[in-house]
């Protein structure tokens, strides 16, 4: 049966939730879909009027997984996927007795996603690990206007001068930079401008990335259609992929955010696969804007 849209004005019953500091506001779309789901991204994303997030995540039916999701940024352009989100999805499938199982497989834009729930003694969600598949090195794939067969510390041009980037999808695009110390990138200038450059046909995310140890890095990201979050998952996949490539660090590490840190390993079997927290902040209900 497919979900019912309902009409724009309409309550909604949403809960926000964040994976450390990646906040969205999650709606339960099994039975019933809003209406024009770009602006209702821009209205309830917005911190001042709205309820506030990096954008909406709607939780839905698939015939070819056991849920899928869809997401819009709060800028109303809507994303194939994200860890963060995905996380969460699984503590909301598991907290409101959705779903029975501790494994969840979810469709998502960037393919199917399989997310392990991670519980403590009392059957609560002490944390979610996500397959997030293989990552995507060749350039025509993540989609980067490059020629060669993987686009890892090539110079960029732009009005801060050169910049040695990786690109790696993990289902969205990423620009990985190395940089001796993040508080000395002119991050709120170069972050939008790198999103936009020409190599990246879609945009792309950036990540400014500081290595501290064979095992642990520091992250900073300018997601497209968002900007700064505090947190990124697929940014963090592609930021332990591209360490690793480049011999900066081994394939299982820390990465430190600025809204915590998630566990990143890619296997030997090339998937991806991330750990992290998802907390939820509360329920509510948003009435929408006529």
């Amino acid at each position: 049966m497919p979900t019912k849209v309902i009409d724009k004005s309409d309550e909604i019953r949403f809960t926000k939730m964040h994976g450390i500091g990646n906040d969205y506001i999650y709606i339960n779309c099994l039975e019933k879909m809003p209406a024009d789901l770009p602006q209702l991204a821009v209205e309830m994303s917005d911190r001042h009027f709205g309820v506030g997030g990096d954008g909406i995540v709607l939780i839905r039916p698939s015939e070819v997984a056991d849920f899928k999701m869809r997401m819009f940024n709060n800028d109303g352009s809507e994303a194939r996927m994200c860890g963060n989100a995905s996380r969460c999805i699984a503590r909301y499938l598991h907290d409101n007795h959705l779903t029975p199982n501790n494994v969840i497989n979810l469709e998502t834009l960037s393919g199917i996603k399989v997310l392990s729930l991670n519980l403590d003694t009392d059957n609560e969600v002490e944390s979610v690990t996500v397959d997030m598949g293989e990552p995507i090195l060749n350039p025509s794939k993540i989609p980067a206007d490059f020629p060669g067969e993987m686009m890892v510390e090539q110079k960029i041009h732009t009005t801060h001068g050169d910049m040695v980037v990786t690109a790696v999808s993990m289902g969205n695009p990423h620009c990985v930079i190395f940089v001796d110390k993040i508080e000395n990138v002119p991050f709120d200038t170069l972050g939008p401008e790198l999103e936009k450059h020409p190599v990246w046909p879609d945009r792309a995310n950036i990540e400014f990335v500081e290595i501290i140890s064979d095992t642990e890095v520091r992250m900073r990201v300018w997601e497209r259609g968002t900007g700064e979050t505090l947190a990124c998952g697929t940014g963090a996949c592609a930021t332990a992929v591209a360490s690793a490539i480049t011999g900066r660090t081994g394939r299982d590490i820390t990465v430190h955010l600025r809204g915590g840190d998630l566990n990143i390993k890619w296997g030997e079997d090339n998937h991806v696969y991330m750990t992290g927290s998802a907390t939820k902040v509360f329920d509510g209900v948003y009435k929408r804007k006529c």
